[in-house]
């Protein structure tokens, strides 16, 4: 009996921890990135992704916590990559997403903040999503790119939709996009990142939670939609652009994170010497 109850109660440790303790553990991701895309002072960039607004662990006071720790980082640019509501997550209580983006409010960053949608938003009502982010200043780019005006010019940041709800162009995202315009992505699903130009300085994505069960030596056990396993979390490989991908803040179908905590990123980009 003794023998049978060290791997039980090792079970029910692993599972208070992963249920209990690690999807309310808020970590702020450090990241730095030489590109040789990049011209220019280094440029600052926040990335807050997959909120999931009502799961356990991730409500509002959550969102408080992202939202102080980004402001307190001072970032030049805040990106934003979908999936701010919930649908059908156990033990979850719904936030409608007025009240999301009233918190989401106070961030603040010299070039703006942006987002995208992500396919829990589109499941939700994504137009109403987009209104109630845009009420609050936060501008959300579906497919298309916008100039922001930096002192050492024009600095493109192209926004691709989401690609599990088939609202993914990511030719239109860029049609506009000059040739040898410095250019930032975001985009809610990494499976579209074999798509970016390589002008690209570097791209985000969210979507995946990391896989929100992380296995030593083996990664993530599952990853939605179509990108492949190896592309569930950090700087994913054979793609035409460095590309960050998430592990984001909230959970969704079950409130589970095991050596997957949640984060927001926060990136320093700077300019790479060619040879």
């Amino acid at each position: 009996m003794k023998f049978l109850s060290v791997p039980f109660a090792l079970l029910l440790v692993l599972a208070a921890w992963s249920f209990g303790f690690e999807p309310a553990w808020l970590q702020q991701r450090q990241l730095t990135l030489e590109s040789p895309n990049w011209q220019g002072p280094a440029l600052s960039i926040a990335v807050a992704s997959d909120f999931h607004v009502g799961a356990p662990h991730a409500g509002l006071p959550m969102v408080r916590r992202v939202v102080a720790g980004i402001n307190a980082a001072q970032p030049d640019l805040i990106l934003l990559p979908g999936d701010f509501v919930i649908q059908g997550i156990l033990g979850g209580e719904p936030v409608l997403p007025e009240a999301i983006a009233e918190e989401l409010r106070a961030l603040k960053a010299p070039l703006g903040v942006y987002a995208t949608l992500g396919n829990h938003d589109w499941w939700f009502d994504g137009e109403r999503v987009r209104q109630a982010l845009e009420k609050v200043g936060i501008k959300v780019i579906e497919n298309g790119a916008v100039p922001l005006v930096t002192p050492q010019g024009k600095l493109w940041l192209a926004g691709i939709g989401d690609d599990m709800t088939n609202h993914a162009q990511p030719d239109k995202a860029f049609a506009g996009v000059p040739a040898d315009a410095r250019l930032i992505v975001m985009m809610h699903d990494p499976a579209n990142a074999s798509s970016l130009p390589r002008q690209t300085a570097v791209a985000f994505a969210g979507h995946t939670h990391g896989g929100q069960i992380r296995l030593p030596f083996v990664g993530a056990l599952i990853t939605p939609g179509r990108a492949p396993r190896q592309h569930a979390y950090g700087w994913i490989p054979e793609v035409p652009a460095p590309t960050w991908v998430t592990a984001g803040i909230g959970t969704s179908i079950l409130p589970v994170r095991f050596n997957c905590p949640p984060e927001y990123v926060i990136l320093h980009l700077s300019g790479k010497e060619k040879a």
